[in-house]
């Protein structure tokens, strides 16, 4: 998924660096809400996670490889804004220390995997639990919303090229090898999302943001299930 430099033309390139901007802008005003004793110190493990993940690499066919992205997982865990954030340093030091992505397309990049992800991926995540409630809810929305986020990051890198493109590649060709592909790689991302969120459920889902006040600590549970018995 990371854009290289020069596969976007000049003017495309800045049009999306002057989003990015904007919207971490925004993320750096709007996060001061979500940050707190618990938030703060998880972001940097989220975006450390994030950083250690995407360097792994799983087969998807044809001598193609995905890596994990990370939004819907970020969004989860420490809040979309904050989410927002930590995809944007993760991004800058991949381009800047290890030529993952180019400088001239770290704004390409940062809607590509951060704004779209987390912004799809929350709304998709708010709908699944609006439905399915309480623990199980929070897993298999952060599961779904990272199954969707994916192919629909894909989707918004092939309207870019549409509009900026600069190698000559049929726009349908493109369209079905990104879209394909990356529905294969959202079900990897959904797998690792799930997993990860249900992990720190099962311990602290008060560290899961999204899950604060839907969920409480184990603790909690185990003195309300003493306080049932008792009055029974």
């Amino acid at each position: 998924m990371h854009v290289p430099d020069g596969f976007l033309d000049a003017p495309t390139s800045i049009a999306t660096g002057a989003v990015a901007v904007g919207a971490v802008a925004v993320a750096l005003r709007k996060a001061n809400k979500e940050l707190d004793e618990r938030t703060a110190p998880m972001a940097g493990l989220v975006a450390a996670f994030i950083f250690a993940t995407q360097m792994l690499q799983f087969p998807v066919g044809a001598g193609t490889s995905g890596h994990l992205i990370g939004g819907v997982l970020a969004a989860v865990l420490v809040g979309p804004w904050t989410a927002l954030l930590c995809m944007s340093v993760v991004l800058l030091v991949q381009s800047l220390l290890f030529a993952d992505g180019g400088l001239t397309a770290l704004g390409t990049n940062i809607i590509l995997m951060g704004l779209i992800p987390v912004a799809v991926g929350w709304l998709v995540f708010k709908v699944v639990t609006a439905i399915v409630r309480q623990r199980k809810g929070v897993a298999i929305g952060t599961a779904t919303a990272a199954l969707v986020s994916v192919p629909v990051a894909a989707l918004g890198f092939v309207g870019l090229y549409e509009f900026g493109g600069t190698a000559n590649i049929a726009l349908s060709t493109l369209l079905s090898a990104m879209i394909g592909w990356h529905v294969l790689i959202g079900v990897g991302e959904a797998v690792i999302s799930g997993l990860a969120v249900s992990s720190v459920l099962a311990v602290r889902p008060d560290l899961v943001y999204a899950a604060r006040g839907a969920v409480a600590p184990p603790e909690l549970q185990i003195r309300s299930t003493r306080s049932e018995g008792a009055s029974s």
